[in-house]
């Protein structure tokens, strides 16, 4: 029995139910919290904003025999993950709140809270692992890997792993459905979320254009030759396909959003492939860059395959050199670096270059920045 005191954040789904009833099988004091992080006055907001999360969370709670918390830090939230993300939109950028609510709500305010509990750890329902050695902490991946959330958590530094616990991260997802279907546990069937929590419906793009001043504007060639109008830079995403309203013989997709002219990019799929790409913002796990540059991947968003980069870093940026060529790689999402098992750390994307293309490319006398 460790006796040890740990804050489960609950989120009202399956995992970090079975991250709670785990931890107190191993013997620890388990208190559970909700975070509330969007204006009890708004209707709609699902995942871990909404009321039915922390009534979720509390029947998870009683069935354990553990208290439960609802902690407030809805102005917090609204000031680092609501504007920053009209921010980055409002700039032509992808941005991830799912990220930043962790580097600053999980593992920033709730840690603080945490800690002046008297509690010695934070835990959550993340798939992924923190392993001490001799070194220090390393955060390293879920054992599932259809599941793994290590991507998320690459904002993590020693302080907050130190404090730490993944409970789950040596599960694999029908395990966690198993066992909370054998605790009887309330989320034992819960869904997935797939989607952004302060956003009705998950309809991002009508969310944004009601809040981000976005006028139409041109839609142009790589040649800056105008293909038609856009609505609002705000209601695109690089990739993005459907709804340009374009007449072509060939299939079109955002390239890139130039919030500076206005204009939206848009080209060929083959186009969408990127080369290389510039980070800023940098976070190393370990607390500074890795010595040793080989054996890297790198992810540039969650859904990603892990693929095999070459890393140059400058003056607290990375220049990321990919073996294969990306698809649709945007700025204002992260690109996370991982040698084996372990996350390195990882920053924000700034810009990236189109590929080269052979022969028969046009537009192979120069490399586009995307």
């Amino acid at each position: 029995m460790t006796g040890k005191r740990v804050v489960v954040a609950m989120s009202g789904g399956v995992d970090s139910s079975v991250a709670a009833a785990v931890l107190k099988e191993r013997g620890y004091q388990v208190i559970g919290v909700t975070m509330q992080i969007w204006p009890q006055d708004k209707q709609g907001f699902g995942g871990c904003c909404g009321l039915g999360a922390v009534e979720d969370a509390k029947s998870v709670a009683y069935k354990l025999g553990i208290p439960h918390y609802v902690m407030n830090f809805r102005d917090i939230f609204a000031q680092t993950v609501i504007a920053d993300f009209f921010k980055e939109y409002s700039r032509g950028r992808t941005p991830n709140p799912c990220i930043r609510c962790n580097q600053y709500i999980k593992f920033d305010a709730l840690l603080s809270r945490v800690r002046e509990l008297d509690a010695d750890f934070i835990a959550t329902g993340h798939y992924g692992r923190v392993e001490h050695s001799a070194d220090g902490y390393r955060l390293l991946k879920g054992v599932d890997p259809t599941k793994d959330q290590s991507y998320f958590l690459h904002t993590l530094g020693q302080k907050e792993l130190r404090h730490l616990l993944l409970p789950i991260g040596d599960f694999h997802k029908t395990e966690v459905r198993r066992l909370a279907a054998e605790l009887g546990l309330p989320t034992a069937t819960s869904r997935d979320s797939q989607d952004i929590c302060f956003i009705p419906g998950n309809d991002y793009r009508a969310f944004i254009a009601e809040r981000v001043p976005s006028p139409p504007g041109d839609i142009v060639d790589t040649d800056g030759n105008i293909l038609g109008r856009h609505n609002g830079l705000a209601r695109y995403t690089v990739g993005q396909r459907q709804g340009l309203g374009l007449a072509s013989d060939r299939r079109l997709y955002v390239l890139r959003i130039d919030a500076s002219s206005n204009r939206l990019i848009a080209g060929t799929e083959e186009q969408l492939l990127c080369a290389q790409l510039v980070a800023s913002q940098l976070n190393w796990v370990s607390g500074k860059a890795p010595g040793e540059l080989s054996n890297i991947t790198a992810k540039v968003r969650y859904s990603s395959p892990e693929v095999a980069v070459k890393l140059s870093l400058s003056d607290g940026a990375a220049e990321v050199y990919f073996l294969k060529p990306q698809r649709a790689i945007a700025p204002g999402q992260a690109v996370v670096f991982y040698q084996g098992e372990a996350v390195l750390g990882g920053g924000i994307i700034e810009a990236s270059e189109a590929k080269q293309g052979g022969e028969s490319d046009k537009h192979r006398a120069e490399t586009v920045l995307c």
